[in-house]
């Protein structure tokens, strides 16, 4: 019985060091960047998707969520954008995953008021970013995941805007505004995996993030395989 245990036990130790050499993530840095979407709102981090990810597959894992981040506009309450952030990042990532725009694309409709928030600066600072990113990790890989659907129109411009500007640069996109399985639109969907119910339409709960992670697994693995 003892020789038995054992040689399972052998057995299983070399199965699990097969799947760490088949992995490529295991082992590797990754650093997340972006608003409440990356700092998880008021949930604890280790329920984000992407801290799931890091721990499944045996990575290093850094997380730069800020609430309220913009990606192209530095905010009174909410601090510097993105744009301004990313050089604070790890200096050794392997996986750099940019998860924004929300915060821009609600505050596009105030353009009138608020000379800042123009669809032409944030493609200026989302050119800066992704330009600034490539010349900071040019060993890495760099994915970037977009906001959900929302009945405001303008998401759907920062959407097809981000899109347009990281493909001109080979920065895959996940379109999560069309793509994501994440019905965010829909009320009693929210009130399911949004840790605010209804009333929230940007921050999954617990349950929401593990709907989520298989779908952002296969797109980041994707380009890794």
């Amino acid at each position: 019985m003892k020789k038995t245990i054992l040689l399972l036990a052998a057995l299983i130790t070399t199965a699990i060091g097969a799947m760490a050499q088949n992995d490529p993530l295991a082992g590797k840095r990754i650093g997340v960047i972006g608003d409440s979407y990356v700092k998880n709102h008021q949930n604890p981090v280790e329920y984000a998707w992407h801290s799931k990810l890091a721990k499944k597959h045996g990575m290093k894992y850094y997380n730069y969520g800020r609430n309220g981040s913009c990606v192209s506009i530095d905010m009174k309450t909410w601090g510097p954008a993105v744009v301004n952030r990313y050089q604070q990042m790890n200096d050794s990532l392997d996986v750099v995953v940019v998860i924004a725009g929300h915060n821009d694309a609600a505050r596009l409709a105030n353009a009138v008021t608020d000379s800042t928030t123009t669809l032409n600066n944030y493609r200026e600072q989302c050119t800066k970013l992704c330009k600034g990113l490539i010349e900071k990790y040019p060993r890495a890989y760099i994915y970037w995941f977009t906001p959900w659907a929302n009945d405001n129109p303008n998401f759907k411009v920062i959407v097809d805007a981000t899109k347009d500007i990281c493909g001109s640069m080979g920065i895959p996109v996940f379109d999560a505004y069309q793509n994501s399985n994440i019905f965010a639109r829909s009320d009693q969907f929210r009130q399911i995996y949004f840790q605010g119910g209804k009333r929230d339409h940007a921050h999954l709960n617990n349950k929401g993030h593990d709907r989520f992670l298989p779908i952002a697994e296969h797109f980041i693995l994707q380009y890794l395989q």
